[in-house]
């Protein structure tokens, strides 16, 4: 079994026009400050990282990895959730996504800007000796999430396998790399929850490289038994983001949150330690699957600072990192053993 590496930071919630999160090496010095030995850096974010000149240049990516591990720090892995979900999108979403690409792009013009980012991400990923990447797969089936009115025969299977067609060249650009392609499973995109990810997987064969961003605060909001999960899919699962939720239905709204800002939602995203998901178990289980990854906080919470979420979130995921033991708990009791003995055992002889 392996130890989980942690803990790390999402930095994306933290940037900013002001210093100390202002530029990579400040962040980075920030962050080490408060006890995080990993960064996972968000591509799209020009003052912390430039994507293109990652996938081209050996030399800047070298440059990057100095500018972290001179704060003590190591880079989890990268990520490209906003180019990811320009992969694939429905039309229904076209003036919400604008900002995610660069101005001045048509709907089939910023998809394909999406790709090459993608591509780019794979590049950039093996040149700084990464394993694992964090991204999201789109939605072209999202608007259509509940049957009614009634879908048409053939809709969902036609939209997955569209999706299908759009990342399967993708995923063999992460094989080429040696990167695992980490879909953070997240409602909004077409792969949101195990069944969805599965219908994935059998559009693009299985493809090894297709892998899962476990979050199980998006499980609490959908009602999921995010501990079974583990069980069901630990072998796909190849990033990790400590996220904490709560789920307190009521007589007005539930799971679709009836319009209502994050505030007053049933289902809503709270910093570590201030919502009901049960990490201590979801540790055990990732080190008794022997998760071969890093535990990154992502901070989301609509009540407390960012910086007093970071701040707390360091010395939470420490305490819930297991260091896994290279004994078995009753060895003092081992009489050792050999065939003869235990047929004798076993009343045999």
């Amino acid at each position: 079994m392996k130890t989980i590496q942690g803990p790390g930071i999402f930095l994306a919630q933290f940037a900013g026009d002001e210093a100390p999160f202002n530029t990579l090496a400040n962040l980075a010095q920030w962050a080490a400050d408060l006890g995080f030995v990993g960064a996972q850096i968000p591509t799209w974010d020009k003052r912390l990282f430039d994507l293109q000149r990652a996938a081209e240049s050996q030399e800047y990516c070298d440059e990057i990895l100095g500018t972290v591990r001179a704060a003590g720090l190591e880079v989890t892995e990268l990520s490209t959730h906003l180019q990811g979900q320009l992969v694939a999108s429905h039309p229904a979403y076209d003036t919400m996504l604008d900002g995610f690409a660069p101005a001045g792009l048509d709907a089939k013009a910023r998809q394909t800007w999406a790709v090459q980012q993608l591509h780019w991400a794979a590049k950039a990923s093996r040149r700084m000796g990464l394993t694992a990447h964090a991204t999201f797969s789109g939605a072209l089936a999202w608007p259509f999430f509940y049957p009614w009115p009634q879908r048409p025969a053939g809709l969902m299977e036609e939209a997955f396998a569209e999706l299908g067609r759009r990342w399967l060249p993708i995923l063999n650009a992460f094989d080429e790399a040696g990167v695992d392609a980490c879909f953070e499973l997240h409602p909004g995109e077409d792969l949101h929850d195990g069944a969805t990810f599965e219908r994935f997987l059998d559009e693009v064969g299985g493809h090894k490289r297709a892998n899962i961003l476990y979050d199980p605060s998006h499980m609490v909001l959908q009602q999921m038994n995010y501990l079974e999960f583990l069980d069901l899919y630990h072998e796909r699962v190849r990033a990790f983001h400590v996220k904490d939720a709560e789920y307190n239905p009521t007589g007005k709204a539930g799971v679709y949150g009836g319009y209502l800002p994050w505030i007053e939602r049933p289902g809503r995203f709270r910093s570590l330690g201030d919502g009901q998901v049960d990490f201590g178990a979801i540790f055990s289980k990732l080190a008794q699957y022997d998760y071969p990854g890093w535990a990154v906080l992502e901070w989301e919470c609509c009540i407390k600072h960012p910086e007093q979420g970071a701040a707390e979130g360091a010395p939470f995921i420490e305490s819930h990192i297991i260091r896994v033991t290279e004994k078995a708990f009753d060895d003092f009791a081992n009489a050792g053993s050999d065939k003869e003995k235990n047929r004798k055992i076993l009343g045999l002889d």
